[in-house]
């Protein structure tokens, strides 16, 4: 089977007005288990994450802000989270479930973070709920400790990973790749090493085709060592903030594409689960559960 990385501290408060489906990340790994495409001795619960590896990607001060509970109230409104112990601690086990799923995933081939994909956290800023990017952190840790020579990110969020695109601008050894609806948030958009901004409407035919064509190219040109991958499932018609017209099979089948591409190469790869704002909670963790099924078939 593959590691998955649960956490065990789910709740943040939000302000009046915002809604976060988190109650998707204590019913994906119940969903998970019910099927049986995991095990409970696939699961694994992280602790937080030690600072040395967060400060490698994001500005020390800007984190010692969010930690002590002292983000200026635009800082905070910016984020969307209401600041408390209890959100930096879930952020530090977010992040660490990430890191040391990578590391699994050098052995086990894949590894999953119920939780993750944090991606509009930029070097010295948070925002869209994102408060450090457990991916960029990952990432960062695998070149530092030599575990990988080149990282290819594939964020697939309907949303741009300008955070992780903030932090790796001028990073030539993680290679930032970004298929998102263009005129979605964030309406201010970093450029990463590869971005392919989408219509609204944008369906199953013409997305897929694109991730076909570019996915090679891809892999070809990057040579990773190693993947990471953001598979949000905003990308679906019914997500209320999406703006596309994705079905639930085009989701599956996206899911196939990416993980076939690094099973065949050989590549290890990790993944977390990003955004899903469906108005069903039972339309989030299908879409979730899919991922893992797909996963399950290939490795």
């Amino acid at each position: 089977m593959f590691p998955v990385a649960f956490h065990p501290v789910y709740v943040h408060p939000v302000p009046p007005g915002h809604r976060f489906p988190m109650e998707k990340y204590e019913l994906l790994p119940q969903q998970l288990l019910r099927e049986g495409i995991i095990a409970e001795s696939d699961l694994f619960a992280p602790e937080p994450a030690d600072l040395e590896p967060v400060y490698a990607v994001h500005q020390k001060a800007y984190v010692d802000r969010f930690i002590s509970g002292n983000l200026d109230a635009k800082e905070a409104r910016r984020i969307g989270f209401v600041q408390s112990p209890l959100l930096v601690e879930r952020e530090l086990r977010l992040v660490n479930g990430t890191l040391e799923g990578a590391l699994k995933a050098l052995d086990s081939g894949i590894a999953f973070n119920i939780a993750g994909g944090t991606h509009h956290a930029g070097c010295d800023f948070g925002e869209g709920f994102c408060m450090l990017n457990d991916q960029a952190v990952a990432a960062q840790y695998l070149l530092d400790r030599g575990y990988a020579g080149q990282v290819l990110i594939i964020d697939l969020d309907v949303h741009q990973g300008n955070g992780t695109a903030h932090i790796f601008r001028q990073g030539p050894q993680v290679f930032t790749f970004s298929m998102h609806a263009q005129h979605n948030y964030p309406f201010h958009k970093e450029r990463s090493d590869w971005d392919i901004g989408l219509d609204d409407g944008t369906g199953d035919e013409r997305y897929l085709a694109l991730l076909e064509e570019t996915l090679p190219v891809l892999l070809d040109t990057v040579k990773p060592g190693f993947i990471f991958y953001q598979a949000g499932v905003d990308i679906l018609a019914s997500d209320k903030m999406g703006r596309m017209a994705c079905t639930m099979a085009g989701c599956r089948r996206r899911d196939e594409l990416v993980l076939s591409a690094a099973r065949n190469a050989g590549i290890p790869l990790q993944c977390s689960m990003g955004g899903g704002y469906s108005p069903a909670i039972r339309t989030i963790v299908a879409a979730h559960t899919q991922t893992y099924s797909v996963a399950r078939s290939l490795y």
